[in-house]
């Protein structure tokens, strides 16, 4: 007798292999049989007949790590079909924590921080505190770069001594033996920007000789947007470690179409033996910081020391006229669109005007745009964030369906109905199929679904998941391909996909019928 056999569904087995009907046979937290199981018994039996069973999806680009431990439940992401996130994305992550970062980390991770204890200091103990967490989904987690560089240098816009480095190359080791998949950067945020490429090198090799990943928001993806990629295989190359590109995209209307020539520098790099490969996400919209819009010489010293500058009226007119012009030396988020362009997607002190651009805001109370930036700055620091548009769909089409390209979201668990969020974080997966396999074409529901669940556990190296075979870990989706559908907008963004009938995490049914369990059987995943 097995403890939950799936019936009469048609399999995608994540391979990108052609549908085939059949049952699945689950004891314990695997898969032990795939076939003909109308004669078996089972505590469980879950009915799939006309429903596409399909390995659970992993979103190799998520940024859960303090409100997963708030919302372990991790509604958002199950409901989407998601069972494992990688967290520590774009150089951030939440641990290690030192006596130099522990304040920076505490405000950077607004509001989170104000509900969560950030009681770790070494990334041992914050996956120790993760497994207290319980959570409904898998985690697999980076250990960001900035984090790093912030435990040792803080703010500082420098390069390290020697004995700074090698005290971040011990922090990279530790996270590493604890179990971490790889180190990511996020080379336009703070203290990123202030890093040179040996740095990076340095600390690469490292996670090189533990079979990691180097994961990385790249220096720029506008105007020097095929430097970065060169510089983000450079780095793969030097140091011996598989690159992961994150959300790999051409903003800006002038940098249209050069999407095609990254995905060619990519593909280069693999001739030079570089395991190279990008993610994506199916928006033409960002979402980030209200304090990343800054230039980098007002973000150095950290939040405390941007307020105080941006008091100053001389520094207002500055960063004004920098935010008004494209830059060579750093990237400029805003520059395309504006203010008008510019949304407010998350405010503590502002949340009548949450869903608004900053010009419209400026409108309705008779003033300046850039005067409504500053003051949403200096009340809410690093918890304010917006939405900005730069990206167009052919390029989001040509990133897609390149055989290169893994699906991600970019998102986070959030709580349901907290602010005006990027839709990304209810929609991504089942936009996917929605939007790119029925309605556009672009890609057949197999080579979808491999995007989602086989390649980035090949890219991670998570061996037992990704695929529906015997002796693989019991993660399974299951939905209604005729009626999966993401119904998140930028206009209402709490809401749940439709489509998605049966969530199964490590053997247990997490999400059925639509309607989530309750039941927390995730783990925290580790490099073996």
């Amino acid at each position: 007798m097995y403890d939950l056999i799936l019936r009469n569904g048609l399999v995608a087995d994540g391979s990108g292999a052609p549908l085939f009907k059949g049952d699945i046979g689950i004891e314990g937290d695997s898969i032990v049989k795939i076939g003909d199981l109308s004669g078996v018994k089972a505590e469980n039996i879950l009915d799939c007949e006309g429903l596409i069973v399909a390995p659970g999806f992993i979103d190799i680009h998520n940024h859960s790590d303090a409100s997963v431990v708030l919302v372990p439940t991790a509604d958002n992401y199950v409901m989407q079909g998601v069972t494992t996130i990688v967290i520590g994305n774009c150089g951030s992550s939440v641990a290690p924590i030192s006596d130099i970062n522990r304040k920076l980390l505490l405000k950077e991770w607004e509001p989170y921080s104000k509900e969560v204890s950030f009681k770790w200091n070494t990334f041992e103990e914050y996956l120790g505190a993760l497994e207290e967490a319980k959570p409904s989904i898998n985690i697999a987690a980076l250990v960001g770069h900035g984090t790093i560089r912030e435990a040792v240098l803080g703010m500082e816009g420098r390069d390290p001594s020697s004995r700074e480095l090698k005290e971040m190359k011990l922090y990279v080791k530790e996270a590493m033996e604890a179990g971490c998949f790889g180190i990511s950067t996020g080379l336009i945020y703070a203290p990123g920007v202030f890093s040179k490429t040996d740095e990076i090198v340095s600390l690469a090799k490292i996670v090189g000789k533990y079979g990691g990943i180097y994961a990385s928001h790249i220096r720029n993806e506008s105007d020097l947007l095929l430097e970065a990629v060169t510089e983000a295989i450079h780095i793969g190359e030097s140091a011996g470690v598989p690159v992961e590109i994150s959300h790999l995209k051409a903003s800006g209307s002038r940098n249209w179409g050069l999407s095609q020539v990254a995905l060619d520098l990519i593909a280069c790099g693999r001739t030079r033996k570089v395991e190279v490969t990008c993610d994506v996400y199916p928006y033409t919209a960002a979402m980030t910081g209200l304090l990343a819009l800054m230039p980098p010489w007002v973000r150095e010293g950290g939040i405390d020391e941007t307020e105080s500058m941006i008091k100053e009226s001389a520094n207002r007119k500055k960063i004004v006229e920098e935010l008004k012009k494209p830059s060579l030396e750093w990237e400029n988020i805003v520059y395309d669109s504006g203010m008008e362009g510019t949304l407010l997607a998350y405010s503590e002190n502002y949340k009548m005007f949450e869903g608004k651009s900053i010009s419209q805001i400026a409108r309705e109370v008779g003033r300046d745009p850039y005067e409504i930036m500053f003051e949403i700055l200096e009340k809410d620091g690093c918890s304010a964030m917006v939405v900005v548009g730069g990206m167009c769909e052919e390029d989001v089409q040509c990133i897609l369906k390149n055989h290169l390209s893994i699906v991600s979201s970019d998102g986070g668990i959030t709580k349901f109905g907290e602010g005006k969020l990027h839709p990304r974080f209810y929609g991504t997966f089942p936009r996917i199929i929605c939007k790119y396999v029925k309605e556009k074409r672009i890609l057949t529901l197999e080579d979808a679904i491999r995007k989602m669940t086989s390649m980035p556990a090949w890219k991670l190296r998570l061996w037992d998941r990704g695929l529906i075979r015997p002796g693989m870990k019991a993660d399974i989706t299951v939905f209604d391909y005729r009626l999966i559908k993401d119904t998140s907008t930028f206009e209402n963004p709490h809401s749940y996909p439709e489509g998605i009938k049966h969530v199964i995490i490590n053997g247990k049914t997490v999400v059925e019928e639509g309607v989530h369990t309750g039941i927390r059987s995730g783990s925290i995943l580790k490099r073996s």
